[in-house]
């Protein structure tokens, strides 16, 4: 995979927005003659969410918003995809330019707001696939709509059947208003929504994104709310827009921030989900992780399975195969014979 790294040095060269489209635009050429990465270990192996997963590393939403080549990535090594966030009609986004490297922080700041196709081109793409990967689908609402939570229905009846799990996003601070189904009376009635829809279609996982963004007494509701509706997992956490010490002149760019500076907020997020909710759901951890260490220290503050994206921008895709090599080394260390064993030690 040393090429594709040489690629994302030279695809850095670019702005941000246009270099992601050319990738996207070259993983779905060279997808289908990627070789299919070496089988791992099967101390990484983790069976979650009803489903068994080969490695715990996953790609975040935000890297193919409309499904166009999860099983190219696959290809890469992850353990499972999430493709979105797709919202139920087409959206163009915020205004032009949105997506910044802040290279000196290992950082990236968004304001994409949830830019896609819409449902038809998710379900066209996830219809058309033909590899074998678990693949998951971020769900979100249109900017403009007039009832939110109807738009997460729609969106699970119409792509829920065609992913392995479903993550219900909303938690994106790049949407006016939408942090604010984080609430307990709105999050209730959401999930509620969401677990009646299952019931009249797919039976599919559900996984609820949240924000790092949040305080103790709403991390308290949230967990309350998460562990009497019936979902299955839990993901911690989307971006901040909380803005620590940074480097780069891009510090000051309004949107989400991604990358190494999110680590360690977001992990402790994490550890404060996981003793709320004591294994009543299955959690994953994202934010910040560019090394095995960083995901086996998201495993051990209660993460079953980690997902990355921001970390791929500097390193290119050989990243996944070193994590996972560093992660396993992390186990065996500490004498660990399962992902699993792990999870939660760090608490």
């Amino acid at each position: 995979m040393a090429i594709f790294d040489l690629a994302a040095r030279l695809l850095r060269q670019l702005p941000a927005e246009p270099a992601h489209q050319v990738t996207l635009a070259l993983a779905g050429m060279a997808g289908p003659l990627l070789p299919r990465s070496a089988p791992d270990d099967p101390a990484l192996a983790v069976r979650a969410l009803g489903l068994a997963f080969a490695n715990p590393i996953g790609l975040a939403a935000g890297f193919d918003k409309n499904a166009q080549v999860p099983d190219a990535m696959a290809r890469f090594g992850f353990g499972f995809v999430e493709c979105g966030t797709v919202t139920p009609r087409p959206q163009g986004g915020n205004p032009k330019p949105r997506l910044f490297r802040l290279t000196e922080d290992r950082a990236v700041i968004n304001r994409m707001g949830f830019n896609n196709g819409g449902i038809a081109v998710a379900r066209a793409n996830l219809t058309a696939r033909r590899g074998a990967g678990l693949v998951g689908i971020n769900i979100g609402a249109n900017k403009d709509s007039a009832d939110r939570i109807a738009d997460y229905a729609a969106g699970f009846a119409a792509l829920a059947p065609l992913a392995d799990y479903v993550t219900v996003n909303v938690s994106s601070p790049n949407t006016p208003g939408l942090r604010g189904l984080q609430n307990r009376e709105e999050l209730t009635r959401l999930l509620a929504v969401m677990v009646e829809a299952r019931m009249k279609g797919a039976y599919k996982p559900i996984l609820l994104k949240i924000a790092p963004d949040l305080d103790a007494a709403a991390l308290d509701e949230i967990a309350a709310v998460v562990a009497a509706s019936g979902i299955e997992g839990l993901i911690v956490s989307n971006t901040t827009i909380a803005r620590p010490p940074l480097r780069s002149p891009h510090a000051r760019e309004a949107g989400g921030l991604s990358g190494a500076p999110l680590m360690a907020p977001s992990t402790a997020v994490l550890r404060a989900m996981h003793q709320r909710l004591a294994g009543k759901v299955t959690l994953v951890g994202v934010g910040g992780i560019a090394s095995g260490a960083d995901a086996y220290a998201k495993i051990r503050a209660g993460a079953s399975l980690v997902q990355l994206y921001s970390a791929l921008v500097f390193e290119g895709p050989g990243l996944v195969t070193r994590i996972k090599t560093e992660l396993l080394a992390c186990l065996k260390r500490d004498g660990f014979q399962s992902v699993a064993e792990a999870v939660g030690t760090g608490n």
